[in-house]
Protein backbone atom coordinates (compact mmCIF):
# COMPACT_ATOMS: atom_id res chain seq x y z
CA UNK A 1 0.00 0.00 0.00
CA UNK A 2 1.27 3.33 -0.93
CA UNK A 3 -0.37 5.54 2.00
CA UNK A 4 1.31 6.50 4.44
CA UNK A 5 0.60 6.46 8.40
CA UNK A 6 3.11 7.91 10.05
CA UNK A 7 1.98 9.18 13.34
CA UNK A 8 -1.35 8.16 13.24
CA UNK A 9 -2.74 5.85 16.03
CA UNK A 10 -6.07 3.79 15.03
CA UNK A 11 -8.17 1.96 17.61
CA UNK A 12 -10.12 -1.47 17.03
CA UNK A 13 -12.75 -1.52 18.47
CA UNK A 14 -14.09 -5.14 20.02
CA UNK A 15 -15.94 -6.99 22.88
CA UNK A 16 -14.20 -9.56 24.56
CA UNK A 17 -14.76 -12.44 22.33
CA UNK A 18 -16.67 -13.47 19.01
CA UNK A 19 -14.17 -11.56 16.77
CA UNK A 20 -13.98 -12.99 13.20
CA UNK A 21 -10.25 -13.29 13.49
CA UNK A 22 -9.04 -12.08 10.23
CA UNK A 23 -11.68 -9.36 10.42
CA UNK A 24 -9.19 -7.97 12.75
CA UNK A 25 -5.94 -9.09 11.88
CA UNK A 26 -5.87 -8.20 8.21
CA UNK A 27 -6.77 -4.33 8.92
CA UNK A 28 -4.57 -4.29 12.22
CA UNK A 29 -1.65 -5.76 9.34
CA UNK A 30 -2.56 -2.81 6.50
CA UNK A 31 -2.38 -0.10 9.14
CA UNK A 32 0.96 -1.66 10.64
CA UNK A 33 2.14 -2.13 6.97
CA UNK A 34 1.48 1.90 5.98
CA UNK A 35 3.45 2.56 9.03
CA UNK A 36 0.36 3.22 11.44
CA UNK A 37 0.04 2.31 15.39
CA UNK A 38 -3.04 -0.06 15.73
CA UNK A 39 -4.41 -0.09 19.04
CA UNK A 40 -7.06 -2.49 20.60
CA UNK A 41 -9.88 -1.51 22.67
CA UNK A 42 -12.42 -3.53 24.51
CA UNK A 43 -14.71 -3.40 26.92
CA UNK A 44 -12.68 -5.00 29.74
CA UNK A 45 -8.74 -5.37 30.19
CA UNK A 46 -6.56 -8.55 29.66
CA UNK A 47 -7.35 -10.63 26.73
CA UNK A 48 -9.74 -11.23 23.33
CA UNK A 49 -10.95 -14.14 21.89
CA UNK A 50 -10.67 -13.88 18.01
CA UNK A 51 -12.91 -17.33 16.37
CA UNK A 52 -12.41 -18.40 12.64
CA UNK A 53 -16.45 -18.43 11.88
CA UNK A 54 -17.15 -20.56 14.74
CA UNK A 55 -13.71 -21.78 16.44
CA UNK A 56 -11.94 -20.32 18.17
CA UNK A 57 -8.69 -19.01 17.24
CA UNK A 58 -6.15 -16.71 18.74
CA UNK A 59 -6.36 -14.13 21.89
CA UNK A 60 -5.18 -10.84 21.31
CA UNK A 61 -3.82 -8.57 24.35
CA UNK A 62 -6.07 -5.30 25.07
CA UNK A 63 -4.21 -1.89 24.79
CA UNK A 64 -6.92 -0.07 26.89
CA UNK A 65 -10.61 -0.02 27.59
CA UNK A 66 -13.49 2.29 26.41
CA UNK A 67 -13.72 3.47 29.75
CA UNK A 68 -10.40 5.11 29.73
CA UNK A 69 -9.84 6.62 26.34
CA UNK A 70 -11.28 9.75 24.66
CA UNK A 71 -11.74 9.70 20.80
CA UNK A 72 -9.23 12.31 20.83
CA UNK A 73 -6.70 9.90 21.20
CA UNK A 74 -7.11 8.34 17.96
CA UNK A 75 -7.15 9.12 14.41
CA UNK A 76 -9.80 6.42 13.06
CA UNK A 77 -11.80 3.67 14.24
CA UNK A 78 -12.16 0.15 12.55
CA UNK A 79 -14.88 -2.43 13.76
CA UNK A 80 -13.97 -5.89 12.86
CA UNK A 81 -17.16 -8.00 12.34
CA UNK A 82 -18.17 -11.22 13.81
CA UNK A 83 -21.63 -12.21 15.02
CA UNK A 84 -21.33 -12.11 18.73
CA UNK A 85 -18.65 -9.51 18.68
CA UNK A 86 -20.30 -6.58 17.61
CA UNK A 87 -23.91 -7.58 19.50
CA UNK A 88 -22.22 -7.68 22.66
CA UNK A 89 -20.41 -4.28 22.16
CA UNK A 90 -23.89 -3.05 21.26
CA UNK A 91 -24.53 -3.61 24.57
CA UNK A 92 -21.89 -1.78 26.37
CA UNK A 93 -22.53 1.66 27.40
CA UNK A 94 -19.05 2.95 26.98
CA UNK A 95 -18.45 1.60 24.14
CA UNK A 96 -21.46 2.81 22.20
CA UNK A 97 -20.55 6.46 23.53
CA UNK A 98 -17.16 6.04 22.14
CA UNK A 99 -18.03 4.96 18.64
CA UNK A 100 -20.68 7.41 18.68
CA UNK A 101 -18.19 10.25 19.51
CA UNK A 102 -15.96 9.15 17.49
CA UNK A 103 -18.34 8.61 14.41
CA UNK A 104 -19.57 12.03 14.82
CA UNK A 105 -15.94 13.82 15.42
CA UNK A 106 -16.17 12.82 11.29
CA UNK A 107 -12.64 11.18 11.77
CA UNK A 108 -12.80 7.44 9.46
CA UNK A 109 -14.83 4.64 11.04
CA UNK A 110 -14.37 1.64 8.74
CA UNK A 111 -17.03 -1.21 9.86
CA UNK A 112 -17.21 -4.98 8.24
CA UNK A 113 -19.63 -7.76 7.96
CA UNK A 114 -21.96 -7.51 11.57
CA UNK A 115 -20.22 -4.27 12.87
CA UNK A 116 -22.63 -1.97 11.22
CA UNK A 117 -24.18 -3.25 14.57
CA UNK A 118 -22.68 -0.93 17.00
CA UNK A 119 -23.18 1.93 14.30
CA UNK A 120 -26.85 1.41 14.42
CA UNK A 121 -26.51 0.89 18.46
CA UNK A 122 -24.55 4.62 18.41
CA UNK A 123 -27.62 6.07 16.05
CA UNK A 124 -25.27 7.02 13.39
CA UNK A 125 -26.43 5.50 10.57
CA UNK A 126 -29.65 7.70 8.93
CA UNK A 127 -28.85 8.58 6.34
CA UNK A 128 -25.92 6.93 5.33
CA UNK A 129 -25.12 4.56 2.51
CA UNK A 130 -24.05 1.32 3.59
CA UNK A 131 -23.04 -2.32 3.20
CA UNK A 132 -22.72 -5.02 5.32
CA UNK A 133 -23.16 -8.90 5.57
CA UNK A 134 -26.61 -9.39 4.15
CA UNK A 135 -28.62 -10.10 7.28
CA UNK A 136 -28.15 -6.97 8.87
CA UNK A 137 -29.66 -5.06 5.96
CA UNK A 138 -33.52 -4.61 7.49
CA UNK A 139 -31.54 -3.71 10.55
CA UNK A 140 -30.01 -0.79 8.55
CA UNK A 141 -32.92 0.13 6.81
CA UNK A 142 -35.14 0.47 9.69
CA UNK A 143 -32.62 2.96 11.51
CA UNK A 144 -32.86 4.76 8.60
CA UNK A 145 -29.69 3.62 6.20
CA UNK A 146 -29.43 2.99 2.51
CA UNK A 147 -28.43 -0.60 2.07
CA UNK A 148 -26.30 -1.54 -0.88
CA UNK A 149 -24.49 -5.11 -2.14
CA UNK A 150 -21.15 -3.27 -2.79
CA UNK A 151 -17.51 -4.47 -1.80
CA UNK A 152 -16.97 -1.25 -0.48
CA UNK A 153 -19.24 1.67 0.04
CA UNK A 154 -18.16 5.75 1.53
CA UNK A 155 -20.09 7.70 2.95
CA UNK A 156 -18.46 10.68 4.44
CA UNK A 157 -16.21 9.54 7.44
CA UNK A 158 -18.16 5.85 7.57
CA UNK A 159 -16.53 2.83 5.28
CA UNK A 160 -18.27 -0.05 5.41
CA UNK A 161 -17.60 -3.71 3.54
CA UNK A 162 -19.91 -7.59 3.43
CA UNK A 163 -17.68 -9.77 4.67
CA UNK A 164 -13.77 -11.29 4.57
CA UNK A 165 -14.24 -11.60 1.07
CA UNK A 166 -13.79 -8.07 0.49
CA UNK A 167 -10.74 -7.37 3.29
CA UNK A 168 -8.29 -6.45 0.15
CA UNK A 169 -10.46 -3.49 -1.08
CA UNK A 170 -11.64 -2.73 2.63
CA UNK A 171 -7.77 -2.32 4.18
CA UNK A 172 -7.05 -0.37 0.77
CA UNK A 173 -9.87 2.27 0.90
CA UNK A 174 -9.09 2.49 5.23
CA UNK A 175 -5.52 2.99 4.80
CA UNK A 176 -5.85 5.57 1.88
CA UNK A 177 -8.91 7.25 3.73
CA UNK A 178 -6.99 7.49 6.95
CA UNK A 179 -3.71 9.02 5.13
CA UNK A 180 -5.94 11.67 3.56
CA UNK A 181 -8.02 12.54 6.75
Amino acid sequence: MSAQLQGKTVAFAVATEGIEQVELTKPWQAVEQAGGTPRLLSTEAGTVQGFNHLDKADTFSVDATFADVSAEDYDALVLPGGVANPDALRTDEAAVNFIATFTTSGKPVAAICHAPWTLIEADVVRGRTMTSWPSLQTDLRNAGATWVDQEVVVDGNLITSRNPDDLPAFCTTLVETVAGA
